[in-house]
């Protein structure tokens, strides 16, 4: 019996000596090189936890157990898609690490990446920092302000747990009446090229003791994400030569390609009409991950279905988890992939509200400043009898901050929309307190005429929108802006505030405005505009694109 016991304690021993060294998976351990991680992880992955890898949800269909099921690699927010009406920074955070313990929990436990459209502040998030639209921070010219603001962004958009941000958008715009005009910095490609410090803001520098890798941590991007545009009459997301052979090929880009929101639907017309075609070639071109983000299901078995009679091959599957694994070591999401409580705070900071400030002080280009060279009007004076401040955008934080704020499309009002400070209030912080501020936002010739004031600001603009939405074949400002700009101007010494996503037509109304100003969209910080209405600060900013006389012809 004694040495029954003993045999027993010396096999015992031996199974957990044994079970120890099994224990020791390389994917796991930090100290092993990128490359051998995602090697030893990608051999062990069956396919369906490969094709989940694959996958990015919606977050209205992203439950922890959805998650582990279908080995779901990540999940987004759409646009206003939100764990509840003006959530919490830790709402956010609670929200994601429910979803994360969901990816955690299967077999090889690999953590999901969230994303987020980021794309002026984190401004799908209640009380965040809105900063100026790309086309405001074209007229800036200033890449070390455009970094710093995507540090901030950075900072904000951790608070709520959430490490992966669809931005910045680069595209070139060359014709206004797109509805994504003012996503672009400007109609220049150098101008474009010279802002995009925003990504080294959103993913740090490039360490000095290495050279740097083509995606996080290193020189260039993590992601790039395929637009819905045709190039010579292909879709972009069936496009083989400019995904695989120019981007990843030419341009050796090693981060991973992922898709628009449903945007291999759109490779037919109408969208998934042929679905199983749409994945074939969306996939073959060298798509990594698709945004399905709703029939994730209908997509999963379709894709394993073409894999398994070999219509797509492994190795493109491989070569698609291989990317986003990387994508996902590289970043240290392995190692923490939970939100940091501790950056709760940042969310909305002062700091960040003060740099937004200074981007809408900056962002600003004056056109007109007097009806003569010898009669500026600008700056105003702080000290006057009684100022009249009108138009639809003058106290409107929503059309101020315009689309893509809260919402998709962006939405008028104020307390309904965010935390900020309209223009309106910055006027009335900024003047002198013997200074009477009169507010009428569509006024009639009668309220015009019936007082003495020293001089008018009118702000007036376009709606809220975001994409096609905006689409806007007349570029002319919409009404009662028109009406409002000639009822007071006419009568009263003005200065137009124009708040618009790109140029409008203004040749109508120019010559009886006093002083002419483009604020394109400013995001939350009002008290920019009046920092410079007032002579705080001087003009700086620069058309970011061409202003044209009409919706057909060019200045």
């Amino acid at each position: 019996m004694g040495s029954l016991h003993r045999f027993s304690c010396v096999l015992l021993v031996l199974c957990l000596a044994a079970l120890g060294r099994a224990e020791y998976v390389k994917y796991k351990d930090p100290e092993q090189p990128v490359a051998v991680r995602v090697k030893d992880l990608l051999s062990r992955m069956t396919l369906a936890e490969k094709i989940g890898q694959m996958t990015q949800i919606e977050r209205e269909n992203a439950t922890a157990e959805q998650i582990s099921k279908y080995f779901i690699g990540s999940v987004l927010s759409g646009g206003g898609s939100v764990p509840a009406p003006r959530a919490s920074a830790q709402a956010w955070a609670s929200m994601v690490d429910g979803m994360q313990k969901g990816a955690l929990s299967t077999r090889l436990a690999i953590p999901i990446i969230y994303g987020i459209d980021a794309v002026h502040g984190h401004n799908n998030v209640y009380k965040a920092t809105i900063f100026p639209h790309n086309i405001g921070l074209g007229a800036t010219r200033d890449p070390d302000l455009v970094k710093r603001i995507g540090e901030a962004t950075a900072l904000e958009v951790r608070a709520t747990g959430i490490p992966y941000v669809f931005a910045p958008c680069v595209a070139v715009c060359r014709d206004p009446r797109w509805g994504r005009c003012y996503e672009s910095y400007s109609e220049d490609p150098k101008v474009v090229q010279s802002l995009t410090t925003l990504i080294s803001g959103l993913q740090g520098d490039v360490p000095s003791n290495e050279a740097g890798k083509p995606y996080v941590g290193g020189r260039g991007v993590s992601t790039v994400m395929v637009s819905y545009s045709s190039w010579n009459g292909v879709k972009m997301h069936a496009n083989h030569h400019l995904i695989t052979d120019f981007l990843k090929n030419k341009l050796r880009f090693r981060g991973f390609v992922i898709s628009d929101w449903q945007g291999i639907d759109r490779i037919t017309s109408p969208p998934h009409k042929n679905y199983s075609y749409s994945i074939e070639a969306g996939i073959g071109a060298g798509i990594d991950m698709i945004m399905v983000p709703y029939t994730y299901t209908e997509f999963i078995d379709d894709l394993t279905s073409q894999v398994e009679n070999k219509i797509i091959p492994m190795s493109r599957i491989d070569d698609a988890v291989y990317r986003i694994l990387r994508v996902k070591f590289t970043m240290g999401l392995f190692e923490s992939p939970f939100a940091d409580p501790t950056l709760a705070g940042e969310l909305g900071k002062q700091e960040h509200r003060e740099l937004a400030r200074e981007a809408v002080r900056k962002s600003l280009v004056l056109l007109k400043n007097g009806k003569s060279d010898y009669s500026p009007v600008l700056p105003l004076p702080k000290k006057a009898g009684k100022i009249l401040v009108a138009g639809s955008h003058a106290d409107n934080l929503g059309r101020q901050c315009g689309g893509w704020t809260i919402t998709w499309q962006g939405q008028a009002g104020n307390e309904n929309v965010t935390a900020g400070t309209t223009i309106l209030s910055a006027i009335k912080a900024t003047v002198d307190p013997s200074t009477t501020v009169v507010y009428s936002e569509n006024p009639d010739s009668g309220v015009v005429a019936g007082d003495k004031y020293d001089y008018a600001v009118v702000v007036v603009g376009e709606p809220p929108y975001a994409e096609g939405f905006g689409d806007n074949l007349n570029l002319t400002i919409p009404e009662p802006g028109p009406s409002v700009i000639q009822t007071v101007c006419k009568s009263i010494k003005c200065v137009v505030v124009l708040i618009s996503g790109r140029p409008l037509v203004v040749e109508p109304y120019i010559g009886g405005i006093d002083a002419f100003v483009a604020a394109w969209l400013p995001g939350t910080e009002g008290q920019g505009v009046a920092d410079v209405l007032f002579g705080d600060y001087g003009f700086t900013g620069k058309l970011s694109r061409t202003w044209f006389r009409s919706g057909t012809s060019c200045r």
